[in-house]
């Protein structure tokens, strides 16, 4: 078991402790939708248009509702733990119970499972298009990073985690 003293799970006060990821998550899925706002009055493709609107709002309703019910489960875990929801803040703790026994990353799958709701209750197909590379970004240029940080500031503790927890869902 890890010595709660040791190195590796002091806490500092440093304002480089937190994960130096390429941009504030939540900007990465605002952007899409914006960038698919304009694409779609572009160049508007009609493909989720064309759906029955039966299946389309069925759809739409269990990916919004899971996305934010995912979300606000993790924001509740990390508020629980006192440590910061926020990627621009030091992690002070880790959490790796609740919705975090079954994802490593609540926050970003449910904020993407909101992004494909809005894009199916407004017919919005670039958003739908634009999921692919935004995740992509989150996961390099964010998920990545927090990876790495969180190696080094809780070590075996968040290794153990990290082998016990999927990344997103099982099996992705």
């Amino acid at each position: 078991m890890d010595n709660p003293t040791s190195r590796e799970h002091i806490v500092t006060k440093s304002s480089s402790d937190h994960p130096d990821g390429i941009v504030f998550p939540p900007l990465i899925f605002l952007s899409a939708l914006v960038i698919a706002c304009v694409l779609q009055w572009l160049l508007p493709l009609g493909f989720i248009a064309g759906i029955r609107d039966a299946w389309r709002l069925s759809a739409d309703a269990f990916m919004t509702i899971a996305g934010l019910s995912i979300m606000a489960s993790g924001r509740r875990t990390l508020v629980r733990h006192g440590t910061n929801v926020s990627p621009l803040q030091p992690t002070t703790a880790l959490a790796t119970d609740g919705i975090y026994r079954w994802t490593r990353n609540p926050l970003y799958v449910g904020g993407t499972m909101l992004m494909i709701g809005i894009a199916l209750v407004f017919g919005l197909d670039w958003l739908l298009l634009l999921t692919a590379p935004s995740f992509s970004v989150l996961h390099f240029g964010v998920v990545r990073q927090e990876e790495r940080y969180l190696d080094q500031k809780f070590g075996n503790t968040y290794r153990r985690y990290r082998d016990s927890a999927p990344r997103y869902v099982w099996p992705i």
